[in-house]
């Protein structure tokens, strides 16, 4: 087999070991990313694509066995090879079962380490192939996308299906749904993986600055501008360019995006130079641009160029068997950032998360979770989970009375007190003997 530049992660506590890994695979042309601790090695992994895991198991903390069963499930086609000094049947089976590929005994030689990564890469070639022919619908994480809720897959089914063509994909939904972990998936899932993705808020950028950071300028374009520079189109040329929150481009924006839809092109700010570009163009928003296409803030030839293959997030009150997978992604991921171990959660804070409706839907449950683990030791129960997410009493309007009545029950309360002393209950009341008798006869 002939051994290709991939990004391979090594894992463990002893530097040495690290080193000495580091050394062989760069003799062979791979690009090496270190870490010594689990917690170091699932901050790389949400950063960077890899394309092998080499872990040792006996590390402080967090185990490797741990980070093998999280790789399992969020990054399943992600082959894990295991490098380990205290070798054992039970831990090799251990491993084995958690879909390691090949199991290293420390010391060993760099022909075993070789034979062991060759071994490990066409069984990642095997796993990629085998699940293009199987149905996506019974895995729980895709890409980043976790879930196993029918919504969620009938997107997977989606993105199976454009992942590797470049036509033009709109994303729709409410704030904090995922869209750009939706577009993610389909630029790193397909064939063009290897070429850029570039995101773009178009809400985050002032409106007289987005086109040119869009499509580039020229020297003394504008005030400011004083060099040439490329926009994000030529940053993403070869691949993909998310356009999230697209309502808020500006008519102009909008007539050179058509453009580029149309021609394939785009002209920098200051020139009259057009320059092809070869770009998938994934644009996303929460706003009704139906409405907006009627209060002409959006252009309809632009929406149905945009439009060609559509995708809807459904909200996450709609999928509610989402919530335990992504309630667990969470307690993972911030147990390991702030207390170095794993958190879990009692089954009536879990409760609790499954029955509120989430207005903002997974980015206030992520920040609801990151917040529950700073507030409890080892365990996530009921009192760490933020106020407004508990139960709630609403009382009906039966309950209420108007305000005579509740007056006059009051000073009958008082009179009562007092042994009916209507001077006694007046100064208490801080109202005169006349007043009183007015208000028990209303």
């Amino acid at each position: 087999m002939q051994l290709r530049k991939e990004n391979i992660l090594i894992v463990d506590d002893d530097v040495n070991i690290l080193e000495l890994l580091q050394r062989h695979l760069q003799s062979w042309s791979y690009h090496v990313f270190k870490a010594i601790s689990v917690k170091e090695a699932v901050t790389i992994l949400r950063d960077t694509r890899m394309d092998l895991l080499i872990t040792d198991l006996k590390m402080p903390e967090v185990d490797g066995f741990e980070l093998i069963k999280f790789v399992s499930e969020h990054y399943p086609k992600l082959p894990k090879l295991v490098v380990t000094g205290y070798p054992s049947v039970q831990g090799s089976l251990a491993a084995i079962k958690s879909g390691v590929v090949d199991y290293l005994t420390k010391p060993f030689t760099k022909d075993e380490l070789k034979s062991a990564l060759e071994k490990s890469l066409v069984a990642s070639e095997e796993t990629i192939t085998k699940s293009k022919n199987s149905s996506v619908e019974k895995n729980k994480a895709y890409g980043e996308i976790i879930g196993k809720s029918e919504k969620i897959n009938d997107i997977i089914q989606i993105i199976e299906r454009v992942k590797d063509n470049k036509a033009t994909i709109f994303i729709k939904g409410e704030s904090g749904t995922g869209k750009e972990l939706v577009a993610r998936a389909i630029h790193y899932q397909g064939k063009f993986s290897r070429a850029p993705f570039i995101a773009v808020n178009c809400g985050g950028i002032p409106e007289n600055l987005l086109e040119a950071e869009l499509f580039g300028y020229l020297k003394g374009a504008f005030t400011g501008a004083e060099t040439n520079r490329e926009g994000f189109f030529q940053a993403a040329n070869g691949g993909t360019i998310f356009l999230d929150e697209i309502g808020n481009a500006s008519l102009a924006v909008q007539s050179r995006l058509l453009r580029v839809l149309q021609e394939k092109e785009v002209v920098k700010v200051g020139s009259n130079k057009a320059e092809k570009i070869d770009v998938r163009i994934i644009a996303a928003t929460n706003s009704d641009l139906h409405d907006m296409i009627k209060k002409h803030s959006f252009r309809e030839d632009l929406f149905y160029r945009l439009t060609v293959v559509e995708i809807e997030i459904a909200p996450l009150r709609e999928r509610r068997d989402d919530i335990q997978l992504l309630v667990d992604k969470f307690l993972f991921k911030y147990g390991v950032e702030y207390k170095d171990r794993f958190v879990t959660i009692t089954p009536e804070a879990l409760a609790v998360l499954e029955r509120y409706d989430w207005p903002g839907n997974i980015r206030e449950l992520e920040n609801s979770i990151q917040r529950a683990v700073i507030m409890c030791d080892k365990i996530i129960d009921v009192a760490h989970l933020p106020g407004h997410l508990k139960h709630t009493l609403n009382f009906s309007s039966e309950a209420l009375v108007p305000l005579k009545v509740m007056e006059k029950q009051y000073i009958g309360k008082v009179l009562r007190a007092t042994g009916n002393n209507k001077t006694k209950a007046a100064e208490i009341l801080q109202i005169d003997r006349k007043t009183i008798r007015q208000k028990l006869l209303d």
